[in-house]
């Protein structure tokens, strides 16, 4: 494959940064602004709006922008006088909208700051799962999570908590509670327990960033086949290092095979679905990007793959963007069945700015193909094996998430069949597969 051109290494970086690329180097103005012009922008909200204007301008993926005038939207956007940053806030919203593309979208400060937290895969807090008692509408501990202050301060799943810093939790939603609860790490927060069979007491902990767990992994004895089961929620930054160590443990374990299961996987950093992809694939291409300009870049497995055990992967309609990356990878290089519903249709990669205010923008810079070439836009990917679930199953799944990952539920039923029949291969095949799209 040819060099990319210089201009191409910034979209590079981005997407193997997990499409998140800075912008302290970008200049505000663009050419041409004078003075006087620009010490208004810099004293109004105008200066965030030509700041985001400029990103669209030079890293959107399509060059016509929607065959839409964005000259003539950087005009509207600043000869406009703001109230306030949200008015301004709006107007960006608007203009972004000519684009027809939902995933270019403006956030605000709180929705990039949730949309950062999201991605890094940590948060910050006690580390614990809230639940509101269906009967006495008490705020009821789901469970601690690992290695978190709740964990190490001896919370247990059932507790109630009574207060927080001395506030009752009566009336509170689980929202409220965890809003209460959440704060800087190295602050405290006081919490008042009840737990059957003992009399209430307090409970102090000190808030910590927490890594929330992507992965989780055990292993099933399905008849005379260890099977490992991994699920895997959202490709957050840890999410690499999670599944490094699932493989590992399960592997250790003698697993014959594996289940990875992306149902409901929305997808994450392009940076790890590669990662992944390569735990499971030793050779072949993982997935080929496209920029504006036609420049295209191809990721590819470069032989590290911890396990050549045969391998079915579970996706529904709301496995997107990164699962289906991986997904695609495995499918189109025949390194594992695809098994479940037709995946959601996102083809498009996004660049990830932080504005000078604390807000945050998306942009579309890329469109992506699987090794095969499919572009699975408004499409999926369509699974080698259908497996056709009721609203009454899923239903069932959604009200007690702990049968999925059994025999109760269709598709990993499905898959322990197709790997009792076919545990000689890495990609156990069904009488009734599907053929792979061109």
């Amino acid at each position: 494959m040819n060099p990319a051109p210089k201009r191409f290494s910034r979209l590079q970086t981005a997407l193997f940064s997990g499409a998140i690329a800075a912008t302290a180097s970008i200049s505000l103005f663009a050419p041409g602004v004078s003075q006087s012009v620009r010490a208004e922008l810099q004293d109004s909200p105008k200066a965030v709006l030509d700041e985001a204007w400029q990103i669209v301008n030079r890293e959107y993926v399509d060059g016509s922008f929607n065959k839409t005038d964005w000259q003539a939207a950087r005009q509207e956007l600043l000869s406009k006088n703001y109230t306030s940053r949200e008015a301004a806030y709006e107007a960006l919203r608007k203009a972004l909208e000519k684009l027809d593309d939902p995933y270019t979208r403006f956030m605000d400060p709180k929705q990039y700051e949730a949309l950062t937290n999201q991605t890094s895969g940590e948060l910050t807090g006690v580390g614990m799962k809230l639940e509101q008692d269906e009967k006495t509408k008490a705020i009821t501990v789901a469970e601690p999570m690992e290695n978190s202050p709740a964990m190490k301060g001896g919370i247990q799943a059932g507790d109630t908590i009574l207060s927080i810093d001395g506030k009752t939790t009566k009336g509170m939603t689980v929202s409220d509670a965890a809003q209460m609860i959440r704060g800087a790490e190295g602050t405290k927060v006081t919490l008042r327990i009840a737990r059957p069979g003992s009399a209430e007491f307090d409970l102090t902990l000190t808030r910590a960033k927490i890594e929330v767990a992507a992965v989780r992994y055990s292993l099933k004895n399905e008849g005379n086949k260890k099977v490992g089961y991994i699920r895997l929620q959202e490709f957050s930054a840890h999410a690499g290092e999670q599944m490094q160590v699932a493989i590992k443990k399960l592997s250790d374990q003698k697993a014959d095979a594996f289940v990875l299961d992306l149902r409901g996987n929305p997808g994450g950093l392009l940076r790890v679905s590669i990662d992944i992809a390569r735990m499971w694939m030793d050779t072949g291409e993982i997935v080929r990007t496209v920029d504006r300009a036609g420049d295209s870049q191809e990721m590819r497995a470069n032989r590290t793959a911890m396990t050549d055990k045969p391998l079915v992967v579970l996706v529904d309609d709301n496995s997107a963007s990164a699962s289906e990356i991986l997904a695609g990878a495995l499918k189109d290089n025949k390194r594992a069945t695809v098994l479940g519903g037709q995946t959601f249709g996102k083809a498009l990669v996004q660049s990830v700015h932080s504005l000078s205010d604390g807000s945050g923008l998306a942009v579309t810079i890329a469109h992506y193909y699987t090794p095969n070439g499919t572009d699975i836009s408004h499409k999926g990917v369509t699974p080698d094996v259908k497996v056709n679930v009721s609203d009454e199953q899923k239903l069932k799944l959604a009200n007690k998430p702990a049968l999925v990952g059994t025999k109760d539920d269709p598709c990993y039923a499905q898959a322990i069949a197709l790997l009792r029949t076919n545990a000689s291969s890495t990609r156990p095949v069904a009488a009734n597969e599907l053929p792979a799209t061109k």
